[in-house]
């Protein structure tokens, strides 16, 4: 008897991880719901058991703690995943030297430490299984220099390439999605206003179909829409203090924003 897919999803309850459950649910994924927020992942979870026909568990985890990255790891040890996907996010609402190590610590383990560690757990049972993907949400902050955001989503970047290196002969793709600006609940939850024109703001379901789609093709960076594609494109070429200009200039207008 054949059983369905079965898809693990971090930061689950809003944005980019509420679309990829929407997609997969819709798909006939059943699916592992990971977040910080009870309510929410709760509701989603029933909302799509009831819509779509599919199991949803919802599972309450903060990746910022070791307890939270563990509850997810036995998870990922014991239970059959066919998808991982890392996206549980953590945004700063000051600047590097406004902000306390603490933070900035939980930071980076959200946004890299448990990429990391969460990557290798499911990368080694896909492996020995013959078959799965993983997606690492990244960002196009990536190539740039906006802090700590900035340095950990470039480490996930870089750890995700080499993850696809070592998996390159195997059926297990490995995939880093670098969106640019996506609509979603994250700035405001920042308390920052969205920067530039409307048009540089991509929906959620536009990352979600494109990025499913390059993972599905196995590429290994995945950057959604064309202007932004056409950004990666060009930033390697960029000269550093250039880059490092522009970035400050963005530093400088969140800090007055909050």
């Amino acid at each position: 008897m054949s059983r369905r897919p079965r898809a693990l999803i971090t930061g689950a309850s809003s944005g980019l991880g509420r679309g990829y459950a929407r997609t997969l649910a819709a798909e006939g994924y059943d699916l592992v719901l990971v977040a910080r927020d009870e309510t929410r992942l709760s509701e989603l979870a029933e909302q799509l058991q009831t819509t779509q026909h599919i199991l949803a568990e919802a599972v309450v985890a903060d990746l910022s703690t070791r307890d939270g990255i563990d509850a997810v790891n036995e998870i990922i040890e014991t239970q059959p995943i066919d998808v991982l996907i890392n996206n549980a996010g953590f945004g700063l609402r000051g600047t590097l030297l406004d902000t306390g190590i603490a933070e900035l610590n939980e930071q980076d383990r959200v946004l890299t430490g448990a990429v990391r560690e969460l990557s290798l757990a499911a990368a080694r049972r896909m492996r020995a299984r013959g078959r799965g993907g993983i997606i690492n949400v990244s960002s196009l902050a990536a190539v740039t220099t906006m802090g700590q955001y900035a340095a950990s989503k470039a480490s996930t970047l870089v750890f995700t390439e080499a993850l696809a290196g070592e998996l390159r002969d195997s059926p297990v793709t490995v995939t880093a999605v670098l969106p640019g600006f996506i609509r979603t609940e994250f700035h405001s939850r920042l308390g920052v206003e969205r920067p530039g024109p409307g048009l540089i703001w991509l929906s959620v379901d536009q990352v979600v179909r494109e990025s499913l789609r390059d993972a599905r093709a196995g590429k290994v960076v995945s950057v959604p829409g064309l202007g932004y594609r056409l950004a990666a494109f060009v930033a390697p070429v960029v000269p550093r203090p250039i880059m490092r200009w522009g970035s400050t200039g963005f530093s400088f207008a969140r800090t007055r924003n909050r």
